[in-house]
């Protein structure tokens, strides 16, 4: 990695950290509310993150197997919850979804169980999936009273933060192994993807300063 991109990767662990505590110091106004479960989300998000980048001295993790069968399994499950299930109302959409995601592992480890950064047929079937999610979000946020005060919906900046990293980076880890073999615009996409991710932490840091504490 070139210096800048060192110090963008540094920055998104930050900001993950930074949205950690911040949902911490909030987690009094929405422990009733089932915002307190997006608090230990960030927390556990966090605690993964600095686990891979400081506990390799300590512990014998097989990064590949840690992101793809829990980091990532864990943050789409969570998303599909927290639009599904809470922000759409609708548990059947959840439970149908998570399941069908889940099932995209069979086909993975029967065609595709290499060891990999990322395995991009689970990634992009997860991340399709919470796009159309993303899409019935927008949708309802538009077509709301609410739309008036955007500014003071929690959703909005989750979903903002969401659609810049986990949309944005779509085919960048979709084609990752093609993309790698094109250095310019894999180094230019790779930026991207620590500048959206640093974004998105942040947007989650501004909805508990600025959202409804009631929603």
């Amino acid at each position: 990695m070139s210096d800048f991109q060192k110090i963008m990767a540094e920055s998104m662990y930050w900001c993950e950290g930074l949205a950690a505590i911040v949902s911490l110091l909030y987690y009094n106004r929405v422990k009733g509310q089932h915002w307190k479960y997006f608090v230990l989300y960030l927390i556990i998000i966090f605690l993964c993150e600095s686990v891979a980048k400081w506990g390799e001295p300590f512990i014998h993790l097989n990064k590949p197997h840690f992101y793809n069968y829990f980091v990532i399994p864990f943050q789409y499950i969570f998303f599909y919850w927290l639009y599904a299930f809470k922000s759409l109302e609708n548990k059947k959409l959840f439970y149908t979804l998570s399941i069908i995601y889940l099932l995209s592992f069979i086909p993975s480890e029967l065609f595709f169980s290499e060891s990999k950064i990322v395995f991009s047929l689970n990634y992009t079937f997860g991340c399709l999936i919470l796009m159309v999610l993303v899409i019935m979000e927008y949708y309802k946020q538009v077509n709301s009273y609410s739309i008036l005060s955007f500014s003071r919906n929690r959703m909005f900046y989750i979903n903002l933060g969401v659609t810049l990293f986990y949309i944005g980076t779509l085919p960048f880890l979709t084609f990752f192994s093609l993309i790698r073999k094109y250095i310019t615009i894999w180094d230019m996409y790779f930026v991207y993807f620590q500048i959206s991710g640093a974004v998105m932490y942040i947007l989650f840091s501004i909805s508990f300063i600025w959202g409804k504490q009631n929603s």
